[in-house]
């Protein structure tokens, strides 16, 4: 039986095209965590992407669904101070304040004193914000299941096991 040509196994993925390039030109270099870095970081700008579909036919940005979900999961009344908002979505205060600035004027947030503190600001719901986020959640969990769904049951499980794990030792769980 005749060798094959060399390069005509099957084709090579970015994130391996990137490796051989690299090995290569630094052989020195153990380039093997790209394996794995360079897929996830790769699959996450995808899946963002994916997600941000979704926020859009909703006329929101990714950070916009970010709060309002945030707020819907505190429960009713549906407020959080903004402090704790920047905390439950992983941005600035600075940022956070902006991204309000425009759900407030959208009608899906507001603002008003903290009963227990007159400087504090309390960020709440307005029941348009709520009954969008409602929508916008819903659609975008099917969207989510869509986007596993590419995955065979027993993979997602697996995959999100060792996910899992891996996060516990980058980002140790807190109580909540």
């Amino acid at each position: 039986m005749p060798a094959e040509p060399a390069g005509s196994g099957p084709p090579l993925d970015h994130i391996a095209r990137i490796q051989a390039e690299w090995a290569r030109e630094r052989p020195e270099v153990d380039v093997s965590p790209q394996g794995v870095i360079g897929r996830l970081h790769r699959i996450a700008g995808m899946l963002t992407e994916q997600l941000c579909v979704v926020y859009r036919r909703f006329g929101l940005s990714e950070g916009e669904f970010d709060v309002l979900a945030a707020l819907r999961r505190a429960g009713a009344p549906y407020e959080r101070a903004p402090g704790e908002l920047a905390a439950h979505t992983m941005v600035t205060t600075g940022a956070m304040t902006k991204r309000i600035d425009r759900l407030e004027r959208g009608g899906l947030v507001t603002r008003r004193r903290a009963r227990d503190d007159g400087r504090g600001r309390v960020v709440g719901l307005t029941p348009a914000g709520r009954e969008l986020v409602d929508r916008a959640f819903a659609e975008h969990m099917r969207n989510e299941r869509r986007l596993l769904d590419a995955l065979p049951p027993e993979e997602a499980a697996h995959l999100e096991a060792l996910l899992t794990s891996w996060l516990a030792r980058l980002e140790p769980p807190r109580d909540a």
